[in-house]
């Protein structure tokens, strides 16, 4: 393949991998209006459609991880019953496909859509329902995507235990994975230790939130003690490197990290929304990746960031230099680190990633 520049077409037709999505955090705008309206559902900031959609893009200056979380206020109080849950879960998916996508692990937490009476295995029926539905609506239109589900636990309640069971409980039926999300600072990992351990004892699959509002020590936790396969987010290993006179010296943590080739679901455009970094040409992510890290990319919440996968992967050409090759590369490398059975991770790398960037080199 020659070294072909991202452009945004080539970025959009390109074969994409997304490990780090919040289901929430992905609605259509349009959708969000739709259904508050239906359900009588007040709090929206404005029930204009295009003013709706810049209030929930969380650019502005001194932003952080507290004010990214506030938008998620509105999104779940519409996703509160079987029918709107299936509605999201498939227009995700569905948007996700259009957008290039070929494989998806959305994430979301079920104790976030109990409000209406919902229990937390109806919520978590619900959404695989709508991911096969947008799977079939997306395959109908051209656009093949496996869809998988992610449960997470809200690091600041005390449900984690359950929400680990219920993700065992649906291991064969579409979840591969369990997770925790929301506030980093304060709120440590280990305090869900026997969640992890039981999803450890069930040979399943972990990823967790660390590294992204906050430092190294959160990182070390959720790999040494909580034993994490992938990191939401992660970025803040950069932290543990230290560079001097052109050249590097990688900590403890970070050689470990690279050494181990654990992922880190890194998503730029979130990062720059909560304050981690200032602009995509500081983004750590592209020194990390000359580094060797296992790093893939990410959009983290759609919505909240205004962007798409499409969108990620151009940003990153234009400030890196990433061509098409480099594009590939992370794209396999995503496949690589995805919750999937091994022979179907290599089926969808030589039958559907490898022949699509083929074709688009020619």
């Amino acid at each position: 393949m020659e070294a072909s520049p991202i452009t945004r077409e080539l970025a959009i037709s390109a074969p994409k991998v997304l490990l780090h999505e919040h289901l929430d955090g992905g609605v259509r705008p349009a959708t969000v209006l739709e259904l508050a309206q239906a359900n009588g559902y007040g709090g929206l900031p404005t029930y204009d459609l295009a003013e709706l959609e810049k209030d929930f893009v969380v650019d502005a200056p001194g932003a952080d991880l507290v004010q990214y979380l506030k938008g998620f206020a509105h999104t779940t109080a519409v996703m509160q019953t079987e029918e709107e849950l299936r509605r999201v879960a498939r227009e995700g998916v569905v948007d996700l496909a259009r957008d290039g996508v070929v494989y998806s692990e959305i994430r979301f937490a079920p104790e976030q859509h109990l409000t209406k009476g919902l229990t937390m295995h109806q919520v978590v029926e619900a959404v695989l329902e709508g991911f096969r539905e947008g799977e079939q609506q997306s395959k109908s239109e051209g656009h093949p995507i496996v869809a998988r589900a992610i449960l997470s636990a809200m690091r600041q309640a005390a449900h984690s235990k359950e929400v680990a069971q219920v993700a065992i409980d649906f291991r064969d039926a579409g979840v591969c994975a369990f997770d925790i999300a929301g506030p980093e600072d304060g709120f440590p990992p280990t305090q869900h230790l026997e969640a992890f351990d039981m999803i450890r004892q069930a040979n399943f699959h972990l990823t967790i939130h660390a590294g992204e509002a906050f430092g190294p020590p959160s990182i070390w936790e959720a790999i040494q003690i909580c034993g994490t396969e992938r990191l939401g987010h992660g970025i803040h290993i950069f932290d543990d490197i230290e560079f001097k006179d052109g050249s590097y010296q990688l900590g403890r943590l970070a050689q470990y990290i690279r050494d181990r080739r654990i992922p880190l679901e890194v998503c730029p455009t979130s990062n720059i929304h909560t304050g981690v970094a200032p602009s995509i040409k500081e983004h750590p992510i592209n020194i990390l990746r000359q580094l060797n890290f296992r790093v893939t990319v990410n959009t983290d919440n759609r919505l909240m960031s205004g962007i798409a996968l499409s969108d990620e992967f151009y940003k990153c050409s234009q400030a890196f230099g990433w061509t098409l090759r480099d594009m590939e590369r992370l794209t396999i490398d995503a496949m690589k680190s995805a919750f999937f059975p091994y022979q179907d991770r290599l089926d969808i790398i030589w039958n559907v990633i490898k022949p699509g960037y083929a074709a688009l080199s020619v």
